[in-house]
């Protein structure tokens, strides 16, 4: 008759088991908008440098007052875009950070639980098995004596 351990704390283990599983996709998530905010600085830089190209008249073009200032509104409103897009990948890569802080902090935790039930189940089977082999001892106690009372 062997009694099946139960661990107590099994349902804070589940939940510390899904925070972790929940840090996951979140850096995963937080990854994922890195990337695009990195591909939009990217693309801002080269719309950018396109705008600085653009805004210098070429050789003998007749060009208005209007229009330079209009290029250089155009190139303005470009850079601006691009600072947008760094300060974005900043914030993201500050995200990052935050989310796998969290993510090894919920492993921390979830693992510490995880120890805790090893230890309490390693617990469990040796004085199960202390018990089994009392009883052990006790039959075969008792058959030799039943032997040697027989005998």
């Amino acid at each position: 008759m062997r009694k099946t351990f139960t661990f107590n704390l099994e349902p804070v283990r589940a939940l510390r088991e899904q925070a972790e599983q929940q840090a996951k996709e979140q850096l995963a998530h937080e990854l994922a908008l890195q990337v695009r905010r990195e591909s939009a600085l990217r693309e801002a830089s080269r719309r950018a440098a396109a705008a600085r190209r653009a805004r210098t008249p070429s050789h003998g073009s007749c060009v208005t007052g209007h229009d330079l200032q209009a290029r250089e509104a155009f190139v303005g409103r470009t850079e601006r875009e691009q600072d947008a897009a760094q300060q974005e990948l900043a914030a993201s890569a500050q995200q990052v950070e935050f989310s796998r802080g969290r993510l090894v902090e919920a492993g921390r935790e979830r693992e510490v639980l995880e120890r805790l039930k090893r230890r309490r189940e390693s617990e469990h089977d040796r004085e199960l098995a202390r018990r089994e082999e009392q009883s052990l001892a006790e039959i075969a106690l008792t058959t030799h004596l039943r032997n040697r009372s027989a005998a």
